[in-house]
């Protein structure tokens, strides 16, 4: 097995479904002449052809209403938007349309696109380019919402998602595009969409987080293990929506203790749906209140003030021990 980046990954993902099912099209601005703004589609073009990897107007509604259309006559499109604060401008076609398309046809029209943008903060952008707006999307019905946390991972999602007969969400961080190598399998390998992963197994708390908050989430856990001797349980979510609770909520009857951690702001935030379901269904086994570590209630800072809006090792670290005290 090859160490990748997430972008070798995601690459990899589109290069090997387009090899194998001719239906797979890539469009969106950049994506083919430039390989994408992250080089995430980079060398498809050469191998594809132009009438597989369409490069496109500065126009996301268009994007994202071609993919539905696309997708509506048997074609499975995989659009970029260049970042995740530009698809405000294509809302209306994803809500009004790929997600109500199989409901408003009973049934005889599926959507089976999926929408890959980079989100998050991090890397010290312009403004519109830093946002964690997954909510907008997990509360939307007929969406599904993924957020891969590393490489291997990103890959199999990814290739479920172009396999998914329904629209798929896409979230890719751009912190972690480059942050880190892990070994990905040459064969494909698939993740369910849907279901977390256990990242960690302990008895004492348990950490709930995905996408970049993976990594200073899985830090404050070993900071615990080593200064505190706490063994606590990590759970990628790695789908916002759908959201399996079973998995958040055995978890929580063994330990009794909770944090939820994410980038997006606090107030509305997926987060709240997560202590939510752990309130209705394992509220007689906790033993202090769920603390929830986000990012604030305010438009993400630009450039040196970027970083203390997102959550960090010690904020965590913080919340972690203010749970295991009560």
């Amino acid at each position: 097995m090859a160490k990748m980046t997430m972008v070798q990954a995601l690459n990899l993902a589109l290069q090997q479904e387009m090899e194998k099912d001719d239906s797979v099209i890539v469009l969106g601005e950049d994506v083919g002449v430039d390989g994408g703004v992250f080089r995430v589609t980079d060398g498809l073009i050469n191998q594809f052809g132009d009438q597989r990897v369409l490069d496109t107007p500065l126009a996301e509604s268009a994007i994202v209403g071609m993919s539905i259309g696309m997708a509506a006559y048997g074609l499975k499109p995989v659009c970029e938007i260049q970042f995740s604060g530009f698809s405000y401008q294509n809302f209306h076609q994803i809500e009004n349309h790929a997600a109500r398309l199989r409901w408003r046809s009973q049934g005889r029209f599926h959507v089976p696109m999926v929408l890959r943008t980079p989100y998050g903060g991090g890397v010290r952008a312009l403004e519109h380019h830093s946002e964690s707006r997954e909510a907008y999307w997990a509360h939307t019905p007929g969406l599904k919402m993924v957020i891969p946390s590393g490489p291997r991972n990103a890959r199999s999602l990814l290739v479920s998602a172009i396999q998914d007969p329904d629209p798929v969400i896409f979230y890719e961080s751009k912190a972690l595009y480059r942050a880190f190598r892990e070994e990905v399998p040459d064969a494909e390998e698939t993740l369910p969409i849907g279901k977390p992963q256990l990242l960690k197994e302990g008895a004492d708390l348990t950490m709930i987080s995905y996408g970049a908050m993976m990594r200073p989430t899985l830090e404050a856990a070993g900071e615990l293990k080593d200064k505190d001797g706490i063994e606590a349980e990590v759970i990628d979510l790695l789908t916002i929506s759908p959201l399996d609770e079973e998995i958040l909520v055995q978890s929580v009857k063994k330990t009794g203790r909770a944090v939820v951690i994410h980038e997006a702001p606090r107030s509305f935030g997926p987060g709240a749906e997560v202590v939510s379901r752990l309130v209705e269904k394992a509220f007689y086994y906790l033993e202090a209140p769920i603390e929830r570590v986000a990012g604030f209630d305010i438009i993400i800072p630009s450039f040196s003030r970027e970083k203390a809006y997102l959550p960090s090792f010690e904020r965590i670290l913080r919340a972690a021990r203010k749970v295991l005290a009560a």
